[in-house]
């Protein structure tokens, strides 16, 4: 592992995997699937946003997004999540805080959740630092983000 620092935080990365673990089992699970998509974006004057979802979405029947049925939007809501503002990185532990002041689950808004970070090569770990609540049990999760290129 490398020492990573806000500077090397900074760019695009793509999510590799997506993995949770119950805390009380052991038992791993894949939230979004085993080939998840995801890209979560780091500015320099300290903002992020994160995106992910599953590979395969099923479209609505209509093309206009307010106009999809319940089961639709529930589906849609279950393979998918975002959320943005603020971040707050200390290089002295490697902890990392995102500040959701938006989020597609209206429950995280407005709050502070830390990550664990490490940084080898192309590849950023981030990790949750203590479990949370993820369909029905207490769960921690693990991703892998790599870095995007600029050439892309």
């Amino acid at each position: 592992m490398e020492v990573l620092t806000k500077d090397a935080l900074v760019g695009a990365w793509a999510l590799l995997s997506f993995t949770e673990t119950n805390s009380t089992t052991g038992v791993e699970s894949f939230p979004m699937g085993p080939d998840p998509q995801g890209i979560l974006l780091y500015t320099a004057d300290g903002y992020m946003s994160a995106q992910l979802c599953t590979t395969s979405r099923d479209g609505f029947r209509s093309n206009d997004m307010y106009l999809g049925t319940g089961a639709e939007y529930m589906a849609s809501g279950k393979t998918y999540l975002a959320y943005s503002g603020p971040y707050h990185f200390d290089e002295r532990t490697g902890v990392l805080e995102h500040e959701m002041a938006v989020s597609f689950f209206p429950n995280w808004a407005g709050q502070r959740q830390v990550r664990s970070a490490s940084l080898y090569e192309d590849l950023l770990y981030l990790a949750t630092v203590t479990p949370m609540s993820f369909n029905g049990s207490m769960k921690t999760a693990q991703l892998v983000w790599r870095r995007i290129s600029s050439g892309r």
